[in-house]
Order: structure tokens, then C-alpha cells, then sequence
């Protein structure tokens, strides 16, 4: 898919900055977004980002960039592309740059075939870390990042994020938008009805699932956890989650970073503890897999289905992302006090907050002084209000701390924001996603299966082991 966000209004109709005035005008445009709903980052809020003002003073520096254009490549297609493209608005508005918008499913596979036939987009969205290391390292393709999109990023995201955008020390992208996915999923009217608390630790989760557990053996209610890693191609993505959640709450921030980096070995004894923490839940036939088999099930339920048992009663909690909000069926009131809601996956302590994030970064392949203007508008908090006004169903963040959560669509979209911008939250990288590909999409996922099915996780850790790249 090929098109061309273009100019709707006149520049001059646009104020130098965005006042009061501004802030009731996106208010109005977002309440059609509502509370709850089934999620998705979807469409429907062009009207409402074309009339976002920003501060048009800030793309003077870049001088005179009327009639040009820059071509963005993404993975984002319709109708999720739609509302990105309506974010782009303002930034036409105020300099008639145009945004040629390209986007398609084999962005990530066709990227370094285009870079090396020399024909490069001028921005790509790439997904994940792994993929700008090795746009930068193999091909040496990307640009780093100019001064005023550094600027940017030190004003709107936390040190972690940036550090994410980095490569060998130098800084080339800005991150886009994010996710979390330390999460579990319930139902708050069946805790509130079996007189069950959320859990703050780890150590009362295991209690919680050992009350639920214990009150499901006397036919009182269903088991506690129901899971699924299947995905296709991808099958064993979700599983590795969950061992990264449990990385950062059993050995730490520190470690986590030097598992990932290889500076200690996949199959180090720390690691080890932490896939034994997550088989406690996972490999415990107490515990899982409710309404859905046995252990071995988890193996081949699919990812997209597996919570659907918190719907109708046959399952307790469900640990996944903040983008599973869309996969709830038609009709699912995401609500603190609705069908389903999330809480935070427990760590060690209420003290400590590390939290597994994931999303795209903005990776430039020209220097021309229009595409550096719109690097800088996408690493703005304006560029993160006008996505949220043109998100109105709801399933879009961003870990800009100058976002207005307030323009956010639904309650879950703020409470996701209020983790990623915690001052407790320690964020970390979905390792899998930072690890070699032959590891984080190859072994790694197919050690998550051999280990639901019956592998010990020795012979798991020490397969993997043997599968990272010598050099």
C-alpha cells in the first residue's frame, strides 16, 4: 500500500501554539473513543489530527521545505495505517511537506534488499532493535539521529528508551510507540464475587494461585491460569515473554542485560532459576491450563484465543501484553470494572518495577532537511497528542512522558501509560527481539516448545546455549 497524506487546510490557518483553546478542541475530538471496547489501533481520527495545532516555529530551523516530500516505509497497514497517517496532518499543515506513506507486511524482509539496490525509504518504522543494529552494523545504511530529534528525545523519554534507539554509542533512532507486556489479565467481577485480592508480590500471586487451585479441587471454581503460545511460523513468541518477565524479577535488571548481550551464557544458573519460576505456573498441572488440557496444551492453543476462558468463567488470569485488549471478543467491555481488566505482573517487591516493553524506532536513511523535520515532529510530544486524538477506539501508546494521557482513548490506554512513565518502572527490551535471530526467533521459540512438552529445562537452556552465533 502506497499513498500520500497531502494537505487538507490552509498553514495560516494554524496558531504558532497550542493553548487552552487547543486542549478543549482535542478533548472534544476524543470522547467519541469512549471507555473499554475491544481495543485496536484503529482509524477514524483524521478530522480529529488534522485539527490539532502545533508549534509551527519549530520547523523554521529546517528553512524553506514547502512542496517536498518524504516517503516513510512501516509494517502499519490499513486500517491501523489510516491512523498514523491522519497523525502526520499537523506536521503538513505547518510546513507542505507531504508524507508519501508505504507500507507493507514484508517491510522488514525487503528493507536491506532496497538498501542494497540503493533504493532506501527516506524514514523506515523499524520494529525492533535487532533489525536498526543490523541495519547499521551490516549495511551501515542508517543515519544518526541530527541534533534537534536528540533534543527531542531527551525532553520526552526516559534514558532506557533512548538507549534502545543507540548502537555502539551512537544514538540513530527515536522510538515511535510501545508496548507492555508485563501484564495479567481477569476478571474483576469474579474476583470481587470469590473474595480474591490482586496480588502486589510475586509471593502473593503464587498464594493467590495456589487459593484458586486449592478451591478448584473442591469443585468450587475453575483453575487459576490458562495460556497458549501458538502463533504459526511464530509459535513459542509468547512463551519467551514470560521467561523474560521472570529474568528481570528473579535475577534482575543487570543480569537481564547481559544474558541478552551474551556476556553470561543462555544457559546460566540465574537464567535456569528464572525458567523454573515461570514453570511454577506454566509446567504446574494445578495451575494450568484451565478449560483448555493439559500442560502440553499450552504448546498448540493459539496465543490470540487463549484468555477468552476469563470471558465465560473457565479460566482465572492470563498473562499477556497490553495489545491483547484487541483480541477480546466483540462486546468486551475493557474496564476496571468491566468484563476484563489487567494488573501489573507482580515482582519481588512493591519497591521494584521492571517491566518488559517492546516497539518501533525511527531509523533515517537521508539527510535532506525535510526528512530531519519530520524525524523531529515524530519524536515530539505533538506528534504523540495527534496520534492519541487519531486513535479513538483506543490501543495506542507511546512512552513520550509529554503525552497528554488525558487525550489517550480508553482507561486501559492511560493505565499502560502510567506504567511506562512510573518513575518505579525499570523498563527492558523484549530480549528475544535483542538476541540474534537464529536465537530470539529460531531456538528460543522452539525451546519454549520442547520445554512445554515435556524437555527439562537443562537440556532446553543448553540446546539454546549451543545455537548462539560464534561470531
Amino acid at each position: 500500500m502506497r499513498t500520500t497524506t497531502r494537505t487538507r487546510r490552509s498553514r495560516s490557518a494554524l496558531a504558532a501554539g497550542a493553548g487552552a483553546s487547543t486542549l478543549a478542541l482535542l478533548l472534544a475530538a476524543c470522547g467519541g473513543g469512549g471507555d473499554g471496547g475491544d481495543g485496536g489501533d484503529g482509524g477514524g481520527g483524521d478530522a480529529a489530527a488534522e485539527s490539532y495545532e502545533i508549534d509551527c516555529s519549530k520547523y523554521e530551523q529546517f528553512g524553506d521545505i514547502e512542496g517536498t516530500t518524504v516517503h516513510v516505509y512501516t509494517t502499519i497497514v490499513d486500517p491501523e495505517g489510516a491512523a498514523h497517517q491522519a497523525s502526520y496532518e499537523p506536521f503538513t499543515e505547518c510546513t507542505g511537506v507531504e508524507i508519501e506513506y508505504e507500507a507493507s507486511r514484508e517491510q522488514e524482509a525487503q528493507l536491506p534488499v532496497r538498501i542494497q539496490a540503493g533504493d532506501p525509504p527516506d524514514i523506515a518504522i523499524v520494529n525492533q532493535p535487532g533489525l536498526l543494529q543490523t541495519l547499521v552494523r551490516q549495511y551501515d545504511a542508517v543515519l544518526p539521529a541530527p541534533e534537534p530529534v536528540v533534543a527531542e528525545v531527551d525532553a520526552n523519554f526516559s534514558p532506557d528508551w533512548k538507549e534502545y534507539g543507540t548502537v555502539d554509542g551512537t544514538f540513530y533512532a527515536a522510538p515511535y510507540d510501545a508496548n507492555v507486556k508485563s501484564f495479567v489479565w481477569y476478571s474483576p467481577s469474579m474476583f470481587e464475587e470469590a473474595g480474591y485480592e490482586v496480588p502486589q508480590t510475586w509471593d502473593e500471586l503464587m498464594q493467590l494461585s495456589q487459593q484458586i487451585a486449592d478451591d478448584a479441587k473442591s469443585g468450587e471454581v475453575a483453575m487459576p491460569w490458562c495460556a497458549g503460545i501458538e502463533s504459526g511460523d511464530a509459535t513459542g513468541w509468547p512463551g519467551t515473554d514470560f521467561i523474560e518477565d521472570m529474568v528481570l524479577r528473579t535475577a534482575g535488571p543487570d543480569v537481564y542485560d547481559q544474558w541478552y548481550t551474551h556476556e553470561i551464557p543462555f544457559n546460566d544458573p540465574q537464567v535456569a532459576e528464572a525458567w523454573d519460576a515461570a514453570g511454577s505456573i506454566l509446567k504446574n498441572p494445578d495451575f494450568v491450563n484451565a478449560g483448555l488440557g493439559e500442560v502440553d496444551s499450552i504448546a498448540t492453543t493459539p496465543w490470540t484465543d487463549a484468555g477468552f476462558g476469563i470471558r465465560d468463567g473457565a479460566c482465572w488470569m492470563h498473562r499477556a501484553a497490553n495489545f491483547y485488549q484487541a483480541q477480546w471478543p466483540e462486546g468486551t467491555e475493557v474496564a476496571e470494572d468491566g468484563d476484563v481488566w489487567a494488573f501489573y505482573l507482580p515482582a519481588q517487591t512493591t519497591d521494584e518495577k521492571p517491566t518488559l516493553v517492546a516497539g518501533p524506532f525511527i531509523a533515517a536513511f537521508a539527510d535532506r532537511p525535510e526528512v530531519q523535520a519530520f524525524q523531529t515532529y515524530l519524536a515530539s510530544a505533538d506528534w504523540a497528542n495527534a496520534k492519541a486524538v487519531a486513535t479513538p477506539a483506543g490501543g495506542w501508546v507511546s512512552a513520550n512522558q509529554n503525552l497528554d494521557p488525558e487525550l489517550l482513548a480508553t482507561d486501559f490506554d492511560r493505565l499502560v501509560y502510567a506504567t511506562l512513565t512510573d518513575e518505579a518502572t525499570v523498563a527492558r527490551y523484549d530480549a528475544s527481539d535483542l538476541m540474534p535471530s537464529e536465537v530470539g526467533a529460531g531456538t528460543f521459540w522452539t525451546g519454549i516448545v520442547d520445554w512445554l512438552t515435556g524437555a527439562e529445562t537443562k537440556q532446553v537452556l543448553d540446546q539454546i546455549e549451543s545455537s548462539w552465533p560464534q561470531s
